[in-house]
């Protein structure tokens, strides 16, 4: 999916669509990218936040919606935070050892099955 079609599916959409849309956007323009580059499952404050510098400014993103995408990440259990360490869930880790492209809806489906 294009940034221009997260744009326009952004303006139609509630509360709850537009939550999940920007948990999305971060997943898979900064989080996952991020977690391959460090070649880890888990990341420092100040790495996120060059990272996301960049995607805010390479694709015109609000750092408002990536600050709440970001949040609402934690908040489902996706990443777990200790001090200023940001880690995976534990599920995603096989994904990352073969940096494998990673989208939500698997990260929604893996964290979310009973092993």
């Amino acid at each position: 999916m294009t940034l221009d079609n997260y744009k326009q599916r952004e303006i139609k959409k509630g509360k709850h669509a537009s939550s999940t849309e920007n948990r999305r956007l971060v997943w898979e323009y900064v989080i996952w990218p991020l977690i391959l580059e460090v070649n880890r499952n888990y990341f420092t404050l100040q790495e996120y936040h060059i990272k996301r510098d960049c995607i805010c400014e390479n694709k015109e993103i609000l750092p408002s919606k990536v600050a709440g995408g970001f949040v609402s990440l934690l908040v489902k259990g996706i990443l777990m935070r200790e001090n200023n360490i940001y880690s995976i869930h534990y599920k995603l880790i096989p994904y990352m050892r073969k940096k494998a492209h990673l989208d939500y809806g698997t990260v929604i489906r893996e964290i979310n099955t009973k092993k």
